[in-house]
């Protein structure tokens, strides 16, 4: 390649904005001359940089999107503290099966075990893979929708919050409930219901879910859109926060 065409290629590479294209141009000329590679070849490996690049780029905007308390992957979880939880079993869901067919994940136990990192690491899988993934702690959800509704446009945050092909729902149970929060956050359930996945962390068993919504009625109702298609993985043991304290103790 003479160096007016190379200069020509940079030139319009630039204002194709093709960044990868064209910083990578001379390295693909070379190794296409070199190997008596084709047009087609040649031009599929300079493809390719952009393609990655741009990718990359993608699954990093659905990160950041997805507005995650943590950039904590599976391979950052300590499956032998907890020696309770099945890892292939989690690794399966991490394979994001489950949202093909419009499941939900429940994670059960007590404070600190786990159940954040884990529902939090399946987000960035799926998030990563440019699938549309949302985390929002319930009570801050609960007063979105109760601040939408007081400014008539509930339907519209509902809408917002149903288009997430996975939404993960973080420390259902903590905070009270009241009757108006209930019935707000069974309207959300029910529009998802069947038709996107949503990931649900929680300290309550289901048998006390009444106490936690104070309305048996719609507690049982939106138990049983979460559970109807539904894995259920129950944590126990220690704290993982104090994993940490724990070990320097012994």
């Amino acid at each position: 390649m003479n160096n007016s065409t190379y200069q020509q290629l940079c030139h319009n590479l630039e204002a194709l904005k093709l960044p990868q294209m064209q910083l990578h141009l001379s390295e693909v000329a070379d190794f296409v001359s070199a190997n008596s590679l084709s047009f087609s070849e040649g031009l599929l490996k300079l493809t390719n940089f952009e393609a990655d690049y741009k990718a990359e780029n993608a699954a990093r905007s659905m990160v950041k999107a997805g507005a995650f308390p943590h950039h904590k992957e599976l391979e950052d979880f300590d499956f032998s503290f907890q020696p309770g939880i099945n890892r292939q079993e989690i690794f399966e869901y991490n394979t994001l099966r489950f949202l093909e067919e419009n499941e939900n994940l429940v994670f059960l136990g007590p404070s600190g075990v786990g159940k954040t990192h884990l529902a939090t690491s399946i987000g960035i899988t799926a998030a990563k893979k440019r699938i549309s993934t949302y985390f929002i702690k319930c009570n801050d959800l609960l007063q979105q929708l109760k601040k939408a509704k007081s400014e008539n446009r509930l339907n519209d945050r509902l809408k917002h919050f149903s288009k997430y092909r996975l939404l993960i729902i973080d420390e259902l149970g903590y905070l009270p409930i009241n009757k108006e929060d209930s019935n707000l956050f069974f309207q959300l359930i029910d529009m998802r219901y069947e038709k996107k996945s949503t990931i649900l962390t929680t300290n309550i068993n289901f048998s006390d879910w009444d106490s936690v919504f104070y309305d048996a009625v719609v507690a049982n109702a939106i138990l049983d859109r979460v559970l109807h298609h539904a894995h259920v993985i129950t944590i126990s043991g220690k704290s993982y926060r104090l994993k940490d304290h724990i070990q320097t103790e012994n």
